[in-house]
């Protein structure tokens, strides 16, 4: 059983479907973690996004995910994909074709043989068209901006709501209108605005669909 979770930067999605598979007792994959990762060794590297051999790039990473941790050639880099640098760059790197063609193919082969939620932006679209269940998470750019901040200043005390709002809302354009994989909802995907909602009751949502359908 395939779980799609599809939506736009600090709607939820991620913390939701974690959720939602410990609660169903499955696997779960933050797709945008990998994204993460690819583009914190972009900066790592001082790659550029015009870089001539994406292709070298792309295989001279390892990348291994899990619940609890991401790691990127063998070190934990977990705690460094959230910071503002990576979310400045991600939608840069991550609508790179061969970038994004990679992260399917481990996708895929990730999910296979199992049930698993997955959530991401593509994943009810372009990863997995054929999932038994979709789920696109919104909320109002106030809202995920604030969420967004309250997770950054725990780490880094200089963030800016106002900022990371412009940024959310810039990152919402570039994300909807590229030309490989754009966010957008499926068209057989459930919409779950979770603006006023509480984690809980965005799991309760997701959870009571797929129960109410099997």
């Amino acid at each position: 059983m395939i779980i799609a979770i599809d939506g736009p930067a600090g709607s939820g999605k991620s913390t939701t479907s974690k959720l939602v598979a410990e609660r169903l007792g499955i696997s779960h994959l933050d797709t945008g973690s990998m994204y993460r990762a690819v583009t914190l060794y972009f900066i790592e590297n001082k790659y550029s996004v015009d870089h001539i051999d994406v292709d070298s790039i792309i295989n001279s990473i390892d990348l291994k995910i899990s619940d609890e941790a991401v790691f990127l050639n063998g070190n934990d880099v977990t705690t460094k994909l959230r910071t503002q640098e990576v979310s400045r760059l991600v939608s840069d790197i991550s609508s790179l074709q061969k970038v994004r063609s990679k992260m399917v193919e481990i996708q895929r082969k990730i999910s296979q043989n199992k049930s698993i939620v997955i959530d991401g932006r593509d994943i009810g679209t372009v990863v997995f068209p054929e999932a038994e269940f979709k789920f696109f998470i919104t909320a109002s750019i106030e809202s995920r901006a604030k969420r967004r901040f309250d997770e950054l200043q725990v780490s880094d005390s200089n963030v800016n709501l106002d900022d990371i709002s412009k940024q959310i809302e810039e990152r919402d354009y570039f994300d909807s209108t590229r030309t490989n994989s754009p966010l957008k909802k499926a068209s057989d995907a459930i919409i779950v605005d979770t603006t006023r909602l509480s984690i809980d009751e965005q799991v309760n949502i997701i959870l009571e669909t797929i129960n109410n359908t099997n």
